[in-house]
């Protein structure tokens, strides 16, 4: 029999946390799990968990997704109704020179996931797909109906995989599934790995920017607040009578910029005017990134809005914050 909770994988995670703290704020009971693996300082994924969830009373456990027999349990013994699976590999560049940790964590430990869900019987299982799987495409904004199979990294070849697989679910068991394309998300308790996190540390330690691709790469950042209004909403809503059991929805900003434009806004409000070292396109990048979230704002009433000046203002506030009290190595 299941219950009111929910389950959210991946919730020491960039997005998994602050999902998680919406969840339980709005009084869902919530569930997180988590591996903590060491992709980046997993000290910041203790801090995200000790800031965002164990404050608000929500557990987070440590678990290996690839572990079959694992996943079978915890979803057995907490019985969710909903399950939302933001755990991950992530990184585009990480999975050209370590793609067995893809396979591991995003496809065997997706099927994990499906399968658990079906045999536990799941209403309804909603999970991260990529803005990375729109590949190369430059006819933006990019919709849902666009196809998508020419992904140019592995990283986004599993997140298409996730996606056929759910679909495949959907049609043999009847397991309800959501898909969310992420645009490039940002915002405080963000990933180190990420660009204008990056971009934050050179700039702070007065050291030269690396701008791949002459810094005339667009792309759809997209504030974390934005991403996780649009996960709850399509989480916990009914879906219409005649929707499809499986479904995939864009979020993200819908308003480009290129990354010289970004770094600009990025350096004002840190006060600083850094250095540039251009350098060229790196594999598995694409040129643009551009969501069409008319979908999403038809199914649920809601589209990402947040002025990245905004955005980018309440990060670096949360940046210089983390950087005076974060733990020394």
């Amino acid at each position: 029999m299941t219950t009111d909770a929910i389950l959210v994988t991946g919730a020491a995670g960039f997005i998994g946390a602050h999902v998680a703290a919406r969840l339980r704020s709005l009084g869902h009971t919530v569930v997180g799990c988590d591996n903590f693996n060491d992709y980046y300082d997993p000290r910041l994924k203790v801090a995200r968990v000790d800031a965002l969830l164990r404050s608000n009373g929500v557990a987070c456990e440590r678990l290996e997704l690839a572990d079959s027999k694992a996943v079978r349990e915890l979803i057995t013994r907490v019985a969710p109704r909903v399950v939302i699976h933001l755990a991950a590999q992530a990184g585009v560049r990480y999975s050209i020179s370590h793609p067995e940790a893809y396979v591991q964590s995003n496809l065997v430990g997706f099927a994990n996931v499906l399968e658990s869900a079906r045999q536990c019987q799941i209403e309804h299982l909603v999970y991260a797909s990529s803005s990375s799987v729109y590949g190369e495409r430059t006819d933006a904004p990019f919709s849902e109906s666009q196809r998508t199979d020419s992904p140019v990294s592995l990283y986004a070849a599993t997140k298409k995989a996730n996606e056929v697989m759910a679909h495949a679910y959907s049609h043999l068991y009847g397991l309800r599934a959501t898909g969310l394309r992420f645009f490039t998300v940002y915002g405080p308790w963000g990933r180190p790995d990420m660009a204008y996190f990056s971009f934050a540390e050179k700039i702070l330690a007065r050291q030269p920017l690396p701008v791949f691709g002459d810094g005339i790469l667009q792309r759809d950042f997209t504030y974390i607040d934005d991403i996780v209004e649009g996960v709850v909403r399509l989480a916990v809503s009914q879906a219409p009578p005649d929707a499809p059991k499986h479904e995939v929805f864009n979020i993200g900003n819908h308003q480009p910029v290129t990354v010289l434009q970004f770094i600009q806004l990025l350096a004002e409000h840190m006060g600083a005017t850094p250095e540039l070292q251009f350098l060229p396109m790196q594999a598995g990048d694409v040129p643009m990134t551009c969501a069409d979230v008319e979908k999403l704002r038809a199914r649920v009433g809601f589209e990402p809005s947040t002025p990245l000046g905004v955005g980018l203002g309440r990060f670096v506030d949360w940046f210089k914050s983390w950087k005076a009290t974060a733990p020394s190595a």
